[in-house]
């Protein structure tokens, strides 16, 4: 058996979420940060392994279209103005959220490109890592979204953790669930009056 191909065996997939972590919002949120790891674990195999996987680039393809707009979603509609309103001016936050907000906007634009190519590859039966140049763009992007991922491991989620409230962290949960069509009564999530069911 070859490198490349112990590389793919060696591959982690990108786990499905547990459904009952959503009664924990941050933590769902750190959790989903593993799982963008894991997409950069696939997207750099696929810049580099000269054979063809359907399975990876399927995989790869849905988290960029689904979870990871997701994700930004629940970060910039509601995990961010809730730090807004609960950080001190010492915590010096809106600098990074607007770097991050940023950060987000590109990613976006990056992540239009990495599909259209790896929507070509599957379609052509091609490994995506027999166009060089796009190589590259699977490795920078993998790069980038490293990066942005430690902020917010290392800034974001451990001053979320001492700045939310309860009533937020409960009222995140039941927004973040909405947005995946999920109702979190039966999960034992408290709901405030006037908040979503």
């Amino acid at each position: 058996m070859t490198r490349d191909n112990d590389a793919l065996t060696r591959l982690p997939v990108i786990e499905p979420m547990p459904v009952d972590l959503l009664r924990e919002p941050l933590n769902w949120i750190f959790a989903e940060h593993h799982r963008q790891r894991q997409l950069c674990d696939g997207l750099q195999t696929l810049s580099r392994v000269p054979t063809f996987h359907a399975a990876l680039i399927a995989s790869v393809l849905d988290y960029l279209e689904t979870d990871l707009k997701m994700h930004h979603i629940d970060e910039e509609e509601d995990l961010f103005p809730l730090l807004r309103r609960r950080c001190l001016p010492e915590d010096e936050i809106e600098q990074v959220l607007g770097a991050l907000a940023a950060d987000h906007v590109r990613e976006e634009a990056n992540a239009h490109i990495v599909c259209e190519g790896l929507q070509k590859a599957l379609e052509r039966g091609h490994p995506p890592s027999g166009d060089v140049s796009f190589g590259r763009t699977l490795r920078a992007y993998s790069h980038d979204l490293r990066h942005h991922l430690a902020i917010e491991n290392a800034v974001v989620l451990p001053i979320a953790r001492i700045r939310l409230e309860q009533a937020d962290l409960d009222g995140l949960s039941h927004r973040m669930a909405a947005r995946r069509g999920i109702k979190l009564k039966a999960l034992g999530v408290p709901v405030a009056e006037g908040s979503l069911p």
